[in-house]
C-alpha cells in the first residue's frame, strides 16, 4: 500500500540504505515459496525498523509475529553484542525457514525462536524488553500491550505494525466477520490515551506506531 504516490515512494526507497544481500535473499525465497508474501515487512520498512534498532541500540528484544525472520534480522541489527532477540511465533511449518536464515546471519546464536501461543510464552520470559515489535494476530494487539507494558524498561519502545490497515481503521461501518478493524481501531485508541506511552503513527506501508515507554 503506498500513502504517497508511487514514483514518489519508489524515489524514497531508491535514496534510503539498500538491502543487505541476506535480505535480498530471504525477501526473494518468501515471494517465491511462502504464503502471503504481503506480510514480509521489505525493504524500506525493514531499513526503518534497523534504523530505529540502531538508535534504541537494545540488549533485549522482543518480537511477536516472526514470519519468515525478516524483520527479526533486521531488529538484530541494533542489537547489542551481549543482546538476545526472542521471537514468538505460531505457525511450526515456518521454523525451520526462519531458522536457516537466522543461521547464515551473523545473529545465528543471539536469536532464539519460541513456538505458540506469546500470550502464554511471554509471561516464561524472566527479562525485560528494550525494544519489541508487534506484528502478530490483529485482535490480541491490546492484549500484547498489556502483558508486555511492565517488561518493558523505561525508555523502551513498543513497535507496532499495520495499525493503518489499509485505510479500513477509517471506516464507520465493517463487515460482522472483520474482527481485525475494530481491534486496529481500539489498540490505536489505547496507545493514544495510555499515559504509560507517548506515541507516534508513521504512515509508512501499512502503518507502523512507535510508542515510549515514560517511566
Amino acid at each position: 500500500m503506498h500513502f504517497i504516490p508511487e514514483d514518489l515512494d519508489e524515489y524514497v526507497v531508491a535514496h534510503s540504505e539498500d538491502e543487505p544481500e541476506l535480505l535480498q535473499q530471504l525477501n526473494r525465497e518468501t515471494n517465491q515459496k511462502i504464503l502471503q508474501p504481503r506480510m514480509l515487512s521489505g525493504h524500506y520498512q525493514g531499513r526503518v525498523l534497523s534504523m530505529i534498532s540502531k538508535l534504541v541500540s537494545p540488549k533485549n528484544i522482543l518480537e511477536i509475529g516472526t514470519y519468515t525472520g525478516y524483520s527479526a534480522l533486521c531488529l538484530a541489527e541494533g542489537m547489542q553484542a551481549d543482546g538476545e532477540l526472542h521471537t514468538i511465533d505460531i505457525d511450526e511449518e515456518l521454523y525451520d525457514f526462519q531458522r536457516k536464515y537466522f543461521d547464515k546471519s551473523e545473529y545465528g546464536n543471539q536469536i532464539i525462536q519460541h513456538l505458540g501461543n506469546a500470550l502464554e510464552i511471554i509471561p516464561e520470559l524472566n527479562r525485560n524488553f528494550d525494544l519489541v515489535f508487534i506484528d502478530a494476530d490483529k485482535e490480541n494487539y491490546t492484549n500484547y500491550f498489556e502483558i508486555i507494558i511492565d517488561k518493558l524498561s523505561p525508555g523502551g519502545i513498543i513497535l507496532s505494525d499495520n495499525v493503518l490497515w489499509s485505510g479500513k481503521v477509517l471506516d464507520a461501518i465493517f463487515k460482522k466477520e472483520d474482527t481485525s478493524t475494530p481491534a486496529l481501531i481500539a489498540y490505536n485508541k489505547l496507545l493514544k490515551k495510555d499515559k504509560r506511552v507517548e506515541t507516534v503513527v508513521l504512515p509508512i506501508r501499512d502503518g507502523l506506531t512507535i510508542s515510549r515507554k515514560l517511566s
